[in-house]
């Protein structure tokens, strides 16, 4: 059974809908969860799709849910469990690392795999086919009206010509509120964080004069939804927050990605954009999530209307992530073979390897930023994440979150909210 795709209006991304089987082995139908010790249970059914690529670090994919209340579930590379007790119309987002089943193919040993698997990593993740899911980690719960109570915009962008998808949240009283829970399953922890908020909110005393400008930059294979909440967050606190889905992301195009290198441009472009009737409230300051916020350092580095950056889990060296990635959920990949990959990206690219590494960036230009690390993040490790912040120019900070993994780290608003919040508040409104 096959339903259009709301990933994009024109657009069939191939999904098909379809029911596997629960982590316990059993078919996942909407009836009742597994027990397993120190899992939410209840009615379920499992939903499973994958776009499998050897690259940073998790992608969602759209599914329509029908069975359910119709409730709209946005699922990642395995297993959104929407309840069947669930208010209707709302979002569950479950992200997971991506896992590259073409790498059976691979194995046949033809010539040119390094030269294919660059390619992979390139590919704009919005066009991945519907292939392999692996268990997700981490599950988003929040109101369908997060992100449909902001219109959608659009700015062309380029060269290569793409076209950019971009929400704008204005300062409101959001009344935003998080609830978390965490469990072991396999031996693997797994999260999940529901956000409540009111949408639309009051107006507030930064409504008409916002505090300044937030762009929101989300990690590899994500879109905007996966920062809807800080957006908000950061809303109710005073900032006009910009919700992008990057190129090759969401509903923007773009048949590849560059990994900053282009993106860049793209970003002050739509500064541009949102500058053309009047500049936008000062400062500008970027949030990124591990591939966002490694582009939010980048942009700093060439953008002067961008005042300081707030980097979450940013990976220092591209290759060592990916790498990271295929150690933790794709063990039985050839190194070689991901390493033959990965030689050949700058080689596509066309610049040096060192290029594409976050450490080369800082060390040429180093910039302004507060860096947040997951004190269980295996992606992009604490001493990378150190590395970067010692790079960087002075009166930066870091900040270690000591049980967040890579998935998680973004949503420990207990603990990332005060200081994010202090950071920004700091930023001056001129470099």
């Amino acid at each position: 059974m096959k339903k259009p795709c709301p990933c994009r209006p024109s657009h069939d991304c191939g999904i098909t809908r379809r029911c596997e089987q629960d982590q316990a082995g059993r078919p996942a139908t909407a009836g009742c969860a597994p027990s397993d010790a120190g899992r939410p249970t209840g009615p379920f059914t499992t939903l499973t799709a994958g776009r499998g690529l050897p690259a940073p670090p998790f992608a969602p994919v759209r599914r329509w849910v029908p069975p359910l209340h119709g409730i709209f579930a946005v699922v990642g590379k395995n297993g959104v469990r929407c309840s069947a007790e669930a208010p209707p119309r709302r979002f569950r987002w479950t992200f997971s690392l991506l896992l590259p089943v073409f790498g059976l193919i691979l194995l046949l040993g033809q010539s040119g795999c390094g030269t294919f698997v660059a390619h992979r990593i390139l590919q704009a993740p919005n066009t991945y086919p519907d292939w392999f899911a692996p268990s997700a980690p981490v599950t988003l719960d929040y109101d369908l009206k997060f992100l449909t109570n902001f219109p959608r915009q659009y700015v062309q962008v380029g060269p290569p010509a793409a076209q950019l998808c971009y929400r704008v949240i204005n300062p409101a009283d959001y009344q935003v509120g998080v609830t978390s829970t965490n469990w072991l399953a396999d031996g693997r922890r797994q999260f999940k964080f529901t956000f409540h908020a009111t949408v639309p909110g009051a107006t507030n005393a930064w409504t008409a004069a916002p505090r300044g400008t937030v762009f929101l930059l989300h990690g590899y294979g994500l879109a905007q939804f996966s920062l809807a909440p800080w957006a908000l967050r950061l809303g109710q606190d005073g900032w006009r927050c910009v919700l992008v889905d990057l190129r090759g992301h969401g509903r923007s195009g773009g048949r590849q990605i560059y990994y900053g290198l282009r993106e860049t441009r793209d970003l002050s472009q739509l500064l541009d954009q949102l500058g053309s009737n009047a500049p936008p409230a000062r400062p500008v300051v970027a949030l990124g999530e591990s591939y966002g916020g490694a582009l939010a350092l980048r942009w700093q580095t060439v953008e002067p209307r961008l005042q300081s950056v707030v980097a979450l889990a940013p990976y220092a060296s591209l290759s060592n992530s990916v790498l990271n990635i295929v150690h933790d959920y794709a063990g039985w990949l050839p190194k070689g073979l991901i390493r033959s990959g990965l030689r050949q990206v700058p080689v596509q690219l066309g610049v040096p390897a060192p290029e594409l590494d976050t450490t080369t960036v800082l060390a040429r230009h180093p910039v302004t930023a507060l860096f947040v690390a997951g004190g269980e993040d295996t992606i992009a490790p604490v001493a990378d994440v150190t590395a970067l912040e010692r790079l960087a120019a002075p009166g930066s900070r870091l900040l270690i979150v000591p049980h967040a993994t890579h998935e998680a780290l973004t949503y420990y608003f207990d603990d990332l909210t005060a200081p994010v919040l202090a950071w920004l508040d700091a930023t001056p409104q001129t470099n």
